[in-house]
């Protein structure tokens, strides 16, 4: 019985290997690609630290369409606006899947969320709840006293630091201001002046963070799976699935306390756990549903937020003539008001253009969240069968020279008198994907990011700390989904002469 179970062992990967094998020589008109080995197919030539860039340089060899043996998943890089377009508008219904990746299907509930659920029909009534009640142009608005109460403690900090002269962490200021602000709009509080619960909410989300984007062999060779659990990581991730639905849990059970006092204003939490009492939708909210959407939100938005406004004071502090004029047009148009407001933003036409273009170079994720081909398609002369994995690399179509005039310099001049918007309809530029599958939390991210950084330029000259250069800013970049800066952005703030 051993031997027997023995040989099955031994064989049956070798079986499995030859089988897909017979389906790569069926399928000849792939685009091209690097060769790899048997079994684990080009998974050897990548790494998740900077995927982006090596696909981008395979690009630069392959063309803007190239194919990738990842173990037994076959896959598709797009790396030009023109195949952007191709499959997130010309063919978006065929490529709006999302594969099944382990770490993404656990923390979401398996696929219940917004971000990693197959595109079906349950997808597409959580996403219009999601969109019609909690993230509208009204309900975002209806937050922005949040918003400024966050702001104003940020600045009172930084007042602080400027009167002794103190450099300011802005990498650490920001990430905390942007979760305090998701927060108090998700479920009603803050957890910055909370000692022991601070550092357990951030260590939660920056360890699901890491999972989400982590190599787990099954996801590629299954029958190799056990490898995941010798190294630890499907105990690691296990354990952060179990502390981060206690964490939700304990959030919906005191928003469900008969005792509770009633809030002044209502957050997300509230919103959603009357949707569950109205049960008015062909989806039957429960709180798995709950807690997979806020993972997505609080994950999704802390990250995006502060990681393109940090990238934003980076860019500025090494650009001092683009730093001198945009806070020209914020402080001669912005009034004498003390503090700016979301429509106030509105007004500077060259604000946005630096937003614009801090998000061409800097945008949140580099990689778009993974999409898998729901039927065959063709693309030109090339067959992409079913259920290939598909990575639109925004980060290289951001720097495709024929979109772009001198793509690696920072110009937010291009985008004066020019109509290219983020929105999903310019496809040389999608900081936030296109087609079925763009991120629904725009609106609230952009928001945000407005109000923080215009008041920001607008109240306080910055300076970089003494014997330090301009060209002494780095612009490395950690490992992980979102594109974060590898070291603190430490500055000196002094109030505006």
């Amino acid at each position: 019985m051993v031997s027997t179970l023995l040989i099955v062992c031994l064989v049956l990967p070798v079986f499995m290997f030859f089988f897909q094998y017979l389906k790569t020589l069926k399928n000849r008109h792939r685009p091209p690609g690097p060769r790899g080995f048997p079994i684990i197919g080009n998974l050897h030539q990548l790494n998740n630290s900077d995927l982006y860039l090596q696909l981008w340089k395979l690009s630069k060899k392959y063309g803007p369409l190239f194919s990738l043996q990842l173990g037994l998943r076959q896959a598709i890089v797009v790396s030009s606006p023109e195949l952007a377009k191709v499959v997130m508008k010309d063919h978006d219904l065929v490529f709006c899947g999302r594969p099944k990746l382990l770490g993404q299907q656990k923390l979401s509930y398996d696929g219940v969320d917004i971000a990693f659920s197959p595109y079906n029909s349950y997808w597409r009534e959580i996403r219009k709840i999601c969109v019609v009640h909690l993230l509208s142009s009204m309900r975002v608005s209806s937050f922005s006293s949040v918003r400024h109460f966050e702001v104003k403690q940020l600045i009172k900090k930084i007042s602080m630091h400027a009167s002794s002269s103190k450099a300011t962490n802005l990498s650490e200021a920001l990430m905390c201001l942007t979760s305090s602000i998701i927060c108090r709009i998700a479920f009603g509080r803050r957890y910055e002046d909370e000692g022991t619960e601070k550092s357990r909410f951030h260590e939660l989300f920056n360890e699901c963070q890491a999972m989400m984007g982590i190599f787990f062999f099954s996801d590629f060779v299954p029958f190799l799976g056990w490898i995941d659990k010798l190294t630890g990581l499907h105990a690691r991730l296990e354990r952060n699935f179990k502390e981060l639905d206690t964490f939700y849990q304990e959030v919906i059970d005191e928003h469900m306390d008969p005792n509770r006092k009633p809030p002044e204003n209502e957050d997300l939490i509230d919103v959603l756990l009357q949707l569950k009492k109205q049960r008015s939708f062909s989806v039957d909210l429960e709180n798995d549903h709950i807690k997979a959407v806020f993972m997505n939100m609080l994950v999704a938005a802390t990250d995006t937020t502060a990681a393109t406004t940090i990238w934003a004071m980076t860019l500025l502090l090494k650009h001092p003539r683009v730093m001198k004029k945009v806070q020209e047009e914020i402080r001669n148009l912005g009034g004498k008001k003390d503090f700016l407001d979301e429509d106030d933003t509105q007004k500077f036409p060259y604000f946005k253009a630096v937003i614009k273009e801090t998000l061409r170079l800097h945008l949140p994720a580099p990689l778009l969240v993974p999409r898998e081909t729901n039927e065959p398609c063709t693309i030109g002369d090339y067959e992409i069968p079913a259920k290939t994995l598909v990575y639109v690399n925004a980060w290289a179509i951001h720097r495709d020279s024929k979109a772009w005039k001198d793509p690696e310099e920072f110009l937010p001049e291009r985008f004066l008198n020019n109509t290219t918007d983020f929105r999903g309809q310019d496809f040389e530029f999608i900081p936030f994907g296109a087609g079925r599958r763009i991120c629904p939390g725009m609106t609230m991210a952009i928001a945000s990011l407005d109000l923080i950084l215009a008041n920001l330029l607008r109240l306080f000259d910055w300076e970089l700390p003494k014997g330090m250069k301009k060209e002494d800013i780095d612009t490395e970049v950690l490992p992980g989904i979102a594109q974060h800066k590898k070291n603190p952005l430490c500055v000196l703030a002094k109030f505006r002469s």
